[in-house]
């Protein structure tokens, strides 16, 4: 085997445990960090769950930990009715199949923890396949995120639209 090759094998080696590293600390650590799921929250207020989520319209993002596996996620949301939504695409795509595993694992478990502006709030996720409210829902995200979402993903099962209700 020559240097060069010997080189490069070592460090995609090296590369892909630093990944590796990366991805255990991120686990462990007090909530996701962007993309990346982290650990269940340590930090923050636990309140009781409002009903009325509009103060959270000009949020960007929320953190949603699910509790099996305990693993937090940066999520987009939407408020639609004073309503909380999130919800996750390209679940029939190989990459969602790969990235997405929490929308599954909810089925088994549906309770969720969001923290927003240092709060913590004690939800469960219910799933929407149908209801009057779904296109004004999908409205909200596509004005908010630009995205492309309509009701055919809903549908199909390409979006999974999950509604935070207080438990």
């Amino acid at each position: 085997m020559s240097r060069g090759l010997k080189w490069f094998l070592g460090f995609i080696v090296t590369v892909f445990i630093a990944i590796g590293v990366v991805l255990f600390l991120v686990r462990s650590h007090d909530g996701p960090m962007e993309i990346l799921a982290g650990g269940p929250f340590q930090t923050g207020e636990l309140v009781t769950a409002p009903n009325d989520w509009s103060f959270l319209t000009d949020h960007t993002t929320i953190e949603m930990q699910t509790m099996a596996p305990p693993r937090s996620r940066t999520m987009w949301l939407a408020v639609y009715d004073n309503r909380l939504f999130v919800i996750s695409s390209y679940m029939n795509s190989r990459v969602g199949k790969i990235w997405k595993k929490w929308p599954n694992q909810v089925k088994d478990n549906n309770l969720a923890i969001v923290r927003a502006d240092g709060k913590l709030y004690e939800l469960q996720l219910v799933r929407h396949n149908e209801g009057e409210f779904i296109d004004g829902v999908i409205k909200r995200f596509n004005e908010k995120y630009s995205a492309k979402l309509n009701s055919d993903s809903i549908d199909s099962g390409n979006a999974w639209l999950f509604e935070l209700k207080g438990r």
